[in-house]
């Protein structure tokens, strides 16, 4: 079992920054690849971005390449995900996921979400 805990949503200007934590428990993810989805009214749940096991590799969207920056603590056992150049279109539900064992695609576990509202 993993229980993610997601924080720091909010509601930004365009062009303003956020920065999203990931608290995991139940199971260190130091061992795992982790990552970041999120799901906009009306549209299906997309991949965002993700982060190896050490933190040395990472993927991302092309939409946010540039834009955001995935990192992990895992001494903390905490994932985050710093959005930057926030737009309109980065409005959605983001979720916390993992452990990633095939690229791109969702593990077992889900947290709750965090709403990131940017406004034009």
């Amino acid at each position: 079992q993993m229980q993610l805990v997601e924080s720091g949503g909010g509601l930004v200007q365009a062009g303003g920054s956020l920065r999203l934590s990931c608290a995991a428990s139940g199971r260190t993810v130091s061992v795992y690849r982790m990552g970041w989805f999120r799901q906009a009214p009306g549209k299906e749940r997309e991949f965002v971005a993700a982060i190896g096991r050490g933190g040395d590799n990472t993927y991302y969207a092309d939409s946010v390449k540039g834009r955001f920056t995935v990192s992990r603590d895992n001494t903390k056992n905490t994932v985050y995900l710093q959005m930057n150049s926030l737009k309109p279109e980065d409005t959605a539900v983001y979720y916390c996921n993992g452990p990633i064992l095939l690229l791109y695609t969702p593990g077992a576990y889900w947290g709750q979400g965090t709403q990131v509202t940017v406004s034009s």
